[in-house]
């Protein structure tokens, strides 16, 4: 009964969303363009590493995609000094036409090609998730927040699973050029599913201060509101933790006696989980409230990270998935609280600094794991983390201000999401 009634709820929940004509669009959007994206992530390191036959320089393509979220909320002022909607067409398109410079790379001399539009390739990207989260809050009902984010995920996670597979073939039949070509097209899609948005925006009014204090203001008000605050700094500290986490998978896979590649099949069970909460994140937001939704979230994660030093096969799988469902929840609670709380005319930069406090902790702690893993075992490390994020779970149940106390009482959102 209780299968029943949760798979119905999940249903009714994609149906609410997809009905709304611009929360529909958008998804559409996403599941396009993260298709070509994720492909891309696997087959340019790929490509490198077929060109030169260096690990180190493959991994520098992941490097180059990430290094822009260090200065995204600088990237992210963008987003509040022009109307989102063209901007969010136009860095699609840009991408596009960017992708089709790499059919000229065809010798490790050309190296530094692949690089330039990759990190042009993130630094867009950082505008694009600013000016989406900003138009999504004015085009989506806001009931509908919590639903939108929560199958957004989904969708992210569900492309994570398949895109990869998919990029590799494509890589082998036609070499990077035919990936970089995909994944051009699914950008000119998606520029044109955003172009079919109905939104009506209002020019932003000129800028009377220069970027950097711009960029300022939403950082003051993101640190200022005593709702916001806790969600992030926990999200930053989450992905801080799973990032030393993740650091040391290959540890956890040889101490259960596999070769490296069984990393694949516990990635790929925490992406299963990671689909199935977001269908049921919407609902549960709309029970729990950002914080505790947060905050469950975060302590399931805490279990399933200090399980993973029990050396067995049904205990490892069952901690990815349960990984795969706790980790998303403190993400999706702090992507929706900001898309509520905070004003539009900051919201693209607020959202972008939200989204280096979250993310940025995650690079710290994989370098740190890194260094861990080679000075200690791996056992005691995993135990210590979990201790971790049961901490950083009760700290934020027990904050103060409840920014789910002060949406329920607020007159312009009588149905929170």
């Amino acid at each position: 009964m209780t299968t029943s009634t949760s798979t119905s709820t999940s249903t009714w929940t994609v149906l609410r969303v997809l009905r709304n004509r611009n929360a529909g669009l958008y998804l559409t959007g996403v599941v396009v363009s993260g298709f070509g994206t994720s492909a891309l992530w696997l087959a340019s390191g790929v490509w490198v590493r077929e060109l030169t036959g260096s690990d180190g320089l493959a991994a520098l393509c992941l490097l180059a995609m990430w290094a822009p979220t260090l200065v995204g909320p600088l990237l992210g002022t963008l987003a509040d000094r022009v109307r989102r909607k063209p901007l969010l067409i136009g860095a699609d398109l840009l991408l596009a036409g960017l992708l089709l410079t790499l059919f000229t790379v065809d010798s490790p001399g050309r190296l530094w090609l692949i690089y330039t539009v990759l990190f042009v390739y993130g630094a867009t990207g950082v505008v694009a998730d600013a000016a989406e989260s900003a138009l999504v809050a004015a085009a989506v009902d806001r009931s509908l927040l919590g639903d939108f984010n929560g199958l957004r995920m989904t969708a992210t996670e569900g492309m994570k699973l398949v895109a990869p597979l998919a990029g590799a073939g494509l890589f082998a039949a036609y070499g990077g050029p035919g990936v970089a070509l995909l994944d051009a097209v699914t950008f000119v899609c998606a520029a044109g599913l955003y172009a079919c948005v109905r939104v009506r925006e209002e020019r932003p009014e000129p800028a009377t201060r220069a970027w950097r204090a711009q960029t300022a203001e939403g950082a003051r008000f993101l640190w200022g509101h005593p709702g916001l605050r806790p969600l992030v700094l926990a999200g930053g500290t989450t992905m801080l933790f799973t990032g030393v986490c993740g650091a040391l998978v290959y540890a956890v896979v040889a101490g259960l006696g596999h070769s490296p590649a069984y990393t694949g099949t516990l990635y790929a069970v925490q992406g299963a989980g990671s689909v199935v909460v977001g269908t049921a994140s919407g609902p549960a937001l709309r029970r729990l409230g950002e914080r505790r939704f947060a905050a469950y979230g975060i302590a399931l994660t805490a279990v399933a990270v200090a399980a993973r030093a029990v050396p067995y096969d049904p205990v490892a799988l069952a901690c990815s998935l349960a990984s795969g469902v706790g980790l998303p929840c403190v993400l999706i609670a702090a992507t929706t609280a900001v898309q509520r709380e905070t004003p539009d005319a900051l919201l693209g930069r607020t959202a972008a600094t939200a989204g280096t406090l979250i993310f940025a902790p995650n690079v710290l702690g994989l370098a740190a794991g890194a260094a861990l893993v080679e000075l200690t075992d791996y056992r005691p490390l995993l135990l210590a983390l979990g201790a971790a994020l049961l901490a950083t779970a009760a700290r934020l149940l027990q904050s103060p201000a409840s920014a789910d106390r002060t949406a329920v009482r607020s007159p312009s959102d009588a149905n929170p999401a």
